[in-house]
């Protein structure tokens, strides 16, 4: 089994090959995969130095999975090249999620959609998450609205957004990734606005949570912010069902419910937050509650590692599948 790993230098890439190793994916050969500045470089594999290849090198290659973490630019031009030398896709950027006939996936909620498909997209990190938790409830209860606020990562932007919170509190100078500072702030701004008002980060969790849940008639509303964090995205999730429900039947369904964890004591402050979660897997969910604003109404608070099940976690669990 050959595996390449496109982007391999980046934050994302740097954490698939994590959690490949981790995972002990079955590999016999690894291709790293980077743009022109970084080939030539290493990267440590299972005790072993592997060097970096160009796009080029990577497609002659011929890998059997290709997991790309490299943008939505270079997906678009090098992922179908990737495919038509034989390797399957499973591809992290923007690029293919809402394309029609390309499958946006999260195992614990859609795997059946890859079909045989050759090129898969990789749902946006504060999406999956999400959507871990939604699926078995829309499934129970039908969804009807969701409204969405998030409070993202830094590292969600990249490692110079990274670089930029860290620079900020030493007060070294620094190329800004963000419009304002960072450090003791919250932006209310994750990627580019759009001329109705929303970011580019908001719309995704609108058109990527119906794609995924199968269901275009589920009202969504999100606000996105940054804010300086590392180690995982958190979501205030208020949720509004067709049918009745009980609390007791959310906590029954979540409990059996694939690589999601309940955290939700608050008698003894134990709720999740991203200093809990950096490094896992899992998405963790906690404040349950009802909202008695509303008939069927609900409130949730979800948290997970937006590099791990956000983006490689999820990557490398699609590629497990297709084993």
């Amino acid at each position: 089994m050959k595996v390449a790993v496109v982007g391999a230098t980046g934050l994302v890439g740097t954490e698939m090959l994590k959690v490949l190793e981790e995972r002990n994916f079955p590999l016999d050969e690894l291709v790293p995969v980077a743009s022109a500045r970084s080939v030539g470089k290493e990267v440590s594999f299972k005790g072993k130095k592997w060097k970096v290849v160009g796009m080029e090198e990577g497609i002659a290659a011929k890998a059997d999975i290709a997991l790309f973490s490299a943008g939505g630019s270079t997906s678009k031009e090098f992922a179908p090249k990737y495919v038509a030398v034989g390797s399957t896709v499973i591809d992290n950027s923007s690029a293919w999620r809402m394309e029609k006939d390309i499958p946006l996936v999260v195992p614990e909620v859609n795997l059946s959609a890859i079909n045989g498909a050759k090129l898969i997209a990789n749902p946006n990190c504060s999406t999956i998450q999400m959507v871990v938790a939604l699926a078995p409830l829309h499934k129970e209860f039908g969804i009807k609205r969701l409204v969405i606020s998030t409070y993202q990562s830094v590292t969600g932007t990249g490692k110079d957004a990274w670089d930029q919170l860290m620079k900020e509190r030493s007060g070294e100078a620094y190329n800004p990734v963000y419009p304002h500072p960072i450090d003791l702030n919250c932006l209310p701004h994750c990627d580019i606005f759009f001329d109705n008002g929303y970011t580019k980060e908001e719309l995704k969790l609108v058109h990527e949570t119906r794609k995924i849940l199968g269901d275009d008639s589920i009202a969504i509303t999100a606000t996105a912010v940054r804010v300086p964090v590392y180690g995982g995205h958190s979501e205030s999730v208020n949720i509004e069902f067709d049918k009745p429900f009980t609390v007791e039947k959310v906590r029954e369904i979540f409990a059996q419910t694939e690589n999601l964890i309940v955290m939700d004591d608050p008698t003894n402050n134990v709720y999740p937050m991203p200093r809990n979660v950096h490094g896992k897997d899992e998405t963790f969910v906690g404040r349950i509650r009802r909202d008695h604003s509303i008939e069927n109404g609900l409130n949730l608070w979800v948290v997970a590692d937006n590099l791990r099940k956000g983006a490689a976690t999820n990557a490398v669990q699609i590629a497990e599948s297709i084993l």
